[in-house]
């Protein structure tokens, strides 16, 4: 064929839809599927067909529609047979493999569901496909739209223009100008010189000998262009210029051959090419893609469409966002009668509280709102008390009279963070029952990654912004409580929590009911889980307040006398507490090495600096056991006593569920969790937490909970045989990697053994490993390959989850809880290599999470039904506490642990075990 000028027919009605758009994306097809098939595992469908590309081609565009919402987009393929390059150049891609056998299978089902989904396909007889998307994005960009063309074909950078962006959507890399420049050292009106220069070995193009990328984009910059280059030839030193002066016959063609042509005739191939208006995006056919997902044991993405064609056909009208809004003040009794009614009939109530402090231990109610219907709420002034302030309802009387419906657990109700309203209501003597629903939960379970506040939520679902409790209270010092808020805005503020709230339950419970892994993750788990830490939360925990002051004297010794040794070896006193001294005691003064080095370029003196530099100098321990003890006091032997509660003389932390995107809980203020239990003095601030006379403290906690959830998921039969005979595990491992019966293998063998077993399950690398043990990195790589060969189901997994995570982008744990992953595809070196070892590890994580909290309501309920005074006071990480009447041990020993092992069927067993003292150290 002849590369002519020809008229694409750009209709104006085609014009102007996509103007509209503004949005045109071609998609480089050949390239993807290719991509595709490389980078992802060899996985096979029913029947052993191989599934890989069409795997990750499907992946790829559900996930390019979800970021570029464009109207308008064409997924293009090279067609078989010759094209006008081998015309010009008879040895054009003489040197390219043929295609796999297993990937040429799988060429037309990736032709059929890339239909199936909706997306314009084309094929051009004689013309690539690097062709076909450079002319459709002349033309587009002539027509004045923008253009996004998703490849990993670096030729095609030679496109891009102000108006026309690359993007990688397997990497996550985006060119435009400045990132054209960036990376090849050349802007993209010279990518075409560039690659003149170097060639492109895999179209077996030759370029000049011995040129590179960086000689190649040196020479366009010191002579502006490849004709500057050629006619600076005779002057160009060395062998690479005697090499360029040998080329200068072939450059021309070399050009020719890498120039995408950007005004093929495109009618004369494609019968009856019309216009613009046959690259806008098909209805999705959804039939015809379960037909398919079940053809090729896709079973998640069929699971998936089939929730969500049930959802869309019982699904209620999305929320108008534009409703009036009708906020009422409530301050006689009438008008409270009528909102009780209203409550009373409502099939759902949003509910909110409006108090005095963030703490909801100690909070005071200052008002209450409610909204039953989008557009209208109520509030309930109780205790605004600035000067003026209208007449409010009495407060004893206005809880009697709502209590009926708030104590009704018949009676739905949602809110955002309902634990904080549950708390507050209760100090007030409500025990509220009913909640059905909680925005925050019901966001977190649905976009763990993003934040949950309502007021984000209310931007990302409704495209409304609300009021900030700044807007009504002020900032810093100038900040007024909210009693002093006036009552008119007051009602407009909460009010609006209310009714937002309510919709965006409505905007949110339709995509959870459309995927029914996730509404379990939410209802089974998330919802109960809330009401339980509630109640852990307001149990708190007791604590010795003299033995804490006991410990922390001793710590003060202690530290006082590290100074002095760390003095001493320094030859002058210093401030340990100072890095800019450290750093002149130990980098300028003793002159050791520096390790690495803070972002401000400073010698950095963290944790891991010290412990490198402590296995050779003396100092650096004694910062280190310092800088410990001194967290340790301020973090808790200090400050656990100012933390008692004055009106339960206990410690309650709060635990926040919405955080982790693993599903973890984390404990703040104070933070329970981390406290040290790797030293004698860290283990020691345990004992401070304490029984009441004739109690006990109990203590339940898996055993190795994520070793078997490894052995469960990865299928491996070593693994699994291990724990379903109850063996040491460690031990066990240390047998299979040094080739040793159990019975000889030695302490360090086991411990080195522990290290590779939870240290892969993170995703350890033989670098890590080398670090963890101390150890040559040939050592270590040594060990994994062999752990590998011993359990090659873990292997296995590892390789097929990080593909499986980089096709669609998340993982999910056992139950259905999604983890999303963006850097995975998205970003730099390091980054992607972090989330491919979270992509391993998160599934675990999560899932042990998941059970934690499985086992929590499972306890929690089995106290309820018993009628029994034992309470849970604390949940660290695997770990369940009890405060516990000592006449009712036998039963916790008895029923705990079976209770924590049979809320998940695993593979292996589920072991939990539980110990008992007078405090937390004695129990665990």
């Amino acid at each position: 064929m002849s590369a002519t000028t020809a008229d694409l027919s750009l209709s104006d009605t085609a014009v102007a839809e996509a103007a509209g758009a503004d949005l045109l994306l071609l998609v480089d097809g050949s390239s993807y599927l290719y991509r595709a098939y490389h980078a992802l595992p060899d996985l096979r469908g029913p029947g052993g067909v191989p599934t890989g590309a069409l795997h990750g081609m499907v992946a790829m565009l559900k996930k390019l529609r979800e970021q570029y919402p464009a109207s308008h987009a064409v997924c293009v393929f090279d067609a078989k047979g010759k094209t006008f390059r081998d015309d010009w150049y008879a040895d054009y891609k003489a040197h390219r493999a043929p295609m796999p056998e297993p990937l040429a299978e799988q060429i037309g089902p990736i032709h059929e569901v890339v239909k199936l989904l909706g997306w314009p396909v084309l094929e051009v007889p004689g013309v690539e496909a690097d062709d076909v998307i450079g002319t459709l994005a002349c033309q587009g960009e002539k027509a004045g739209l923008k253009v996004v063309v998703s490849t990993g074909d670096k030729d095609l950078a030679q496109l891009v223009t102000p108006k026309v962006t690359l993007i990688n959507t397997m990497s996550g890399e985006v060119l435009d100008e400045a990132a054209v420049l960036a990376k090849f050292g050349v802007p993209p009106n010279r990518i075409v010189d560039y690659l003149s220069l170097i060639g492109d070995a895999v179209d077996n193009v030759p370029g000049v000998d011995k040129v590179g990328p960086k000689t190649a984009a040196k020479w366009i910059a010191e002579h502006g262009s490849l004709d500057g280059v050629i006619a600076a030839a005779a002057g160009i030193k060395g062998v690479a210029g005697d090499n360029l002066r040998r080329a200068l016959d072939w450059l021309p063609q070399g050009r020719r051959l890498v120039t995408v042509v950007c005004d093929c005739d495109l009618a004369a191939h494609v019968a009856g090419w019309p216009s613009l208006d046959e690259l806008a995006f098909k209805p999705v056919d959804a039939d015809g893609l379960l037909a398919f997902y079940t053809r090729f044991g896709f079973t998640t993405w069929k699971r998936e469409l089939e929730a969500a064609r049930s959802a869309a056909a019982d699904a209620p009208p999305p929320p108008a966002v534009d409703v009036k809004r009708e906020y009422e003040t409530v301050l006689t009794m009438d008008a409270l009668d009528r909102w009780t009614h209203r409550l009373r009939a409502a099939p759902l109530a949003a509910l909110d509280t409006e108090t005095d402090s963030l703490d909801p231990l100690r909070a005071r109610i200052v008002g209450i709102s409610f909204s039953v219907t989008p557009g209208e709420a109520a509030y309930v002034p109780l205790k605004h008390d600035y000067a003026d302030a209208p007449a409010q309802l009495d407060m004893a009387t206005v809880l009697d009279k709502l209590r009926p419906w708030l104590e009704d657990p018949a009676a739905p109700k949602l809110g955002q963070h309902i634990k904080y309203d549950v708390h507050v209501l209760k100090r007030h003597g409500i025990d509220v029952q009913g909640y059905v629903h909680d925005t925050l939960l019901q966001s977190y379970v649905l976009e763990a990654h993003k934040p949950h506040s309502l007021d984000s939520l209310a931007q990302r679902h409704l495209g409304r912004k609300g009021l900030s409790y700044e807007d009504v209270c002020g900032k810093g010092v100038n900040q007024i409580p909210f009693s002093q808020v006036t009552v008119e805005r007051a009602t407009e503020y909460s009010g609006e929590d209310s009714e937002m709230a309510l919709q965006v339950h409505l905007a949110l419970w339709p995509r959870l009911e459309a995927q029914p892994r996730l509404r379990e993750v939410y209802e089974r788990i998330e919802l109960p889980t809330s009401r339980v830490l509630q109640r852990v939360e307001a149990n708190g925990v007791l604590i010795d307040r003299d033995r804490l002051a006991q410990q922390s004297r001793e710590l003060a010794e202690r530290m006082v006398e590290l100074e002095r040794q760390a003095y001493e070896l320094a030859g002058q006193p210093f401030n340990l507490g100072s890095p800019k001294q450290i750093c002149e005691i130990l980098f300028t003064k003793a002159g050791l090495p520096v390790i690495k080095k803070t972002a401000s370029g400073a010698p950095s003196t963290d944790e891991e600096v010290l412990e490198k530099l402590a296995q050779d100098h003396p100092l650096p321990a004694r910062l280190l056991e310092h800088r410990g003890l001194a967290k340790l006091k301020g973090t808790y032997t200090d400050k656990l006593p100012l933390m008692v509660n004055p009106e339960t003389g206990r410690v309650h932390t709060t635990y926040a569920q919405a955080v982790a995107v693993t599903g973890r809980l984390s404990s703040n203020e104070p933070n329970l969790q981390n406290i040290p239990i790797r030293t004698p003095e860290g283990r020691r601030v345990r004992e401070a937490f304490v029984a009441p006379p004739g109690h006990v403290i109990a203590s339940a906690d898996y055993s190795q909970i994520e070793l078997r959830i490894m052995a469960h998921i990865s299928g491996d039969e070593a693994l699994q045989r291990a724990f379903s005979e109850r063996l040491d595990v460690h031990r066990a491992t240390a047998a299979e990697v040094f080739g040793l019966p159990p019975d000889q293998v030695s302490s360090e063998q086991r411990r080195y053994a522990k290290t590779i077993n939870f240290g892969l399950i993170y995703g350890m690398s033989a670098f890590g490993l080398a670090a963890a043990l101390g150890i040559e990195r040939s050592a270590a790589t040594a060990y994994i390959e062999r752990y590998f060969q011993r359990y090659p189901g873990v292997k296995r997994y590892m390789d097929e989850t990080k593909a499986q995570a980089q096709a669609q982008g998340y993982v999910e744990t056992l139950f259905g809880r999604r983890i999303e992953l963006p850097e995975i595809r998205g970003g730099s070196g390091p980054r992607r290599a972090a989330a491919e070892r979270q992509a391993i590890n998160a599934p675990m994580q999560g899932t042990a999470a998941d059970i934690v909290k499985l086992a929590m309501i499972a306890v929690q309920d089995a106290l309820d039904a018993a009628k029994l005074r034992t309470k849970m006071i604390l949940q660290v990480h695997d770990e369940l506490v009890f405060e516990a009447p000592e006449d009712e041990l036998p039963w916790l020993q008895a029923e705990v642990p079976k209770l924590m092992a049979g809320v998940a069927q695993l593979a292996v067993p589920l072991d939990a075990e539980l110990g008992f003292g007078g405090n937390w150290d004695e129990a665990h």
